[in-house]
């Protein structure tokens, strides 16, 4: 029948020898780089839009707009696996670095160049009308930017932050590459033992959409305070 042959295989799978415990230990990882991942991204995406809109702005900042323009070329013109073996093989090829901080690093420099054009496109979208109003307050061009437009902005961008976040959950599923057992590399450990790839690529696949889902509805929830606190 065909739930006996179910239960065996979801036994050999996950219950022998404690094999579920590969996936616990990968969902953590995951979990961690992403966090971090989305911390430092955000950190960085935030000042790189900031000194890109100053030059924009006020003609201000022209060298680390210059570096910024790199930053954002080299990065999101290069696969983010090719970043992530450079930074591990190569830049701390020398050194016994923590595979999770290579890692972390790879990814949130990664999504930080792409959350700095979402934070970008949000200033932008603001009506240039705020700037003079924020002025005709006192405010300066600092102070404008962080009590006039940053709060618009942000409510105009959460949606296209939240679709980075969730690509970046699954970009992490490269982490193997630098033999690290993340959700995938556990399913991939799982199969190698079990020589039965249908129940280990399941479990990944439920794992993952159970965050997605779980992430989108943060998101959503986030999304619906901020219209509220806007009326």
């Amino acid at each position: 029948m065909w739930w006996q042959n179910f239960r065996d295989e979801f036994v050999l799978n996950f219950i022998k020898d404690d094999r579920w415990k590969q996936l616990e230990r990968g969902l953590y990882v995951t979990l961690l780089i992403t966090a971090f991942a989305v911390l430092m991204g955000l950190f960085l995406g935030f000042i790189v839009a900031m000194i890109r809109s100053t030059y924009q702005n006020t003609g201000k900042l022209k060298f680390l707009n210059a570096l910024s323009v790199v930053y954002l070329t080299v990065i999101r013109g290069t696969p983010v696996l090719v970043q992530l073996m450079i930074i591990y093989y190569v830049i701390f090829s020398s050194g016994n670095v923590n595979k999770i901080i290579v890692a972390i690093l790879a990814f949130g420099i990664n999504s930080g160049a792409y959350q700095a054009e979402i934070f970008r496109a949000g200033i932008n979208a603001v009506p240039k009308g705020q700037f003079e109003a924020g002025r005709s307050l006192g405010f300066n061009y600092y102070q404008t930017m962080g009590n006039i437009i940053m709060p618009q902005a942000f409510k105009n961008i959460l949606p296209a932050l939240g679709n980075e976040f969730i690509v970046l959950v699954k970009e992490t599923s490269i982490a193997g590459y630098i033999a690290l057992v993340d959700i995938t590399k556990a399913g991939d450990i799982i199969r190698s033992r079990t020589y039965s790839a249908f129940m280990p690529l399941l479990a990944v696949a439920l794992i993952y959409l159970v965050i997605v889902m779980g992430l989108t509805y943060l998101i959503n929830l986030l999304e619906r305070w901020l219209r509220r606190s806007a009326r």
